[in-house]
């Protein structure tokens, strides 16, 4: 039994269990509330995902969200800056790695709501730092109107066929959601040498890298700049093809697969509104604003809208990276995408 098979099987059980109720703490509230607001720096799509949870958050307690957007990256390099200047500003940060990271630069405070309670275990950090939001799943995904039903790529061996040449895209930026992630895929699945063979191959198909977020591929997939992202977002996949755009995501195994987590930063100007709002992401209320946008939800309570984009470790498989493991070899993957693509 393999480790992919093993996590695919034991994600789904996971997410089936039911989880436990709970209260939130009245005094919490009431310092958030004080407060006044809280400041989040996300990986998150403003429009699509942070503004309606905002404003979730704050018709039910009476705080504001002050989102700021940016790329994993970029979220560690302002904590840091920040503390070292001594005038922190975020409360609360999400993404793959930043918790990791942060944790390590003993930066994020040591706290997970009563919410947490239903997540599976694998899914928050045995040492309180941090706990996941939704399951992250990356596939592969083509432009429908350019590529026909039936015509699609079903496995990377396909990819390799001169139909693809020129024809790809993915993002160069040094998160796992990149270039450097479709490596780090590659590498586990194949092994060292195969890895590297297949690797090899791939670069002669001149896929395009832009130093853009993921989602922004997708949208030059969308408007036919390109006929396939080689990684795409699953969820974001989903929500755009439910407006109409002419996109899929392809179940090509193996997807990736990762947690983006959520974390209170300890040096958080707003502490209590921090807490609160991590609560409210990971209740019942803050999951099912997930689910409607498609994302898969980390709550045992709150199922996927679309069932079928969770690895089932049969049909479908994943392979798992851990956050601590995206923050440890990112370097790695990052030089050996810039060997071979760049």
């Amino acid at each position: 039994m393999t480790r992919t098979w093993r996590f695919g099987i034991a994600l789904v059980s996971a997410l089936l269990a039911p989880g436990a109720s709970y209260a939130v703490d009245q005094a919490i509230i009431d310092a958030a509330k004080r407060e006044g607001s809280v400041t989040v720096y996300t990986t998150l799509v403003i429009n699509q995902l942070v503004r309606p949870m905002g404003d979730a958050f704050q018709a039910k307690y009476g705080v504001k969200v002050n989102p700021v957007r940016a790329d994993p990256g970029e979220i560690i390099r302002r904590v840091i800056d920040e503390a070292k200047a001594g005038r922190p500003q975020g409360d609360i940060f999400d993404g793959t790695t930043p918790a990791a990271t942060l944790k390590r630069e003993n930066l994020v405070m040591k706290y997970l709501p009563e919410s947490a309670s239903n997540l599976p275990k694998e899914f928050v950090d045995p040492e309180g730092y941090w706990a996941a939001m939704y399951v992250l799943v990356s596939t592969p995904s083509v432009n429908t109107e350019l590529v026909k039903s039936g015509q699609e790529p079903r496995s990377w061996e396909d990819l390799l066929a001169p139909r693809w040449k020129g024809k790809m895209v993915w993002s160069s930026g040094s998160g796992s959601t990149g270039g450097g992630g479709f490596v780090a895929l590659v590498m586990r699945e194949l092994g060292e040498q195969k890895g590297r063979d297949f690797l090899k191959r791939l670069s002669q198909q001149n896929i395009a890298s832009v130093p853009a977020a993921t989602r922004q591929v997708l949208d030059q997939v969308m408007a036919g700049e390109y006929e396939i992202a080689l990684v795409s977002s699953v969820h974001q996949v989903l929500a755009s093809a439910n407006q109409g755009a002419p996109v899929k995501w392809l179940p090509i195994n193996p997807a990736a697969l990762s947690l983006v987590t959520t974390s209170v930063a300890r040096h958080a100007p707003h502490p209590n509104a921090a807490k609160l709002y991590m609560d409210f992401l990971l209740s019942d209320e803050g999951q099912n604003i997930f689910r409607e946008n498609f994302y898969i939800p980390a709550s045992r309570n709150v199922k996927a809208r679309d069932p079928r984009a969770l690895p089932d470790g049969k049909d479908f498989r994943g392979q798992f990276f851990s956050p601590e493991e995206i923050d440890t070899h990112i370097p790695d993957w990052q030089r050996a995408f810039s060997e071979y693509f760049r």
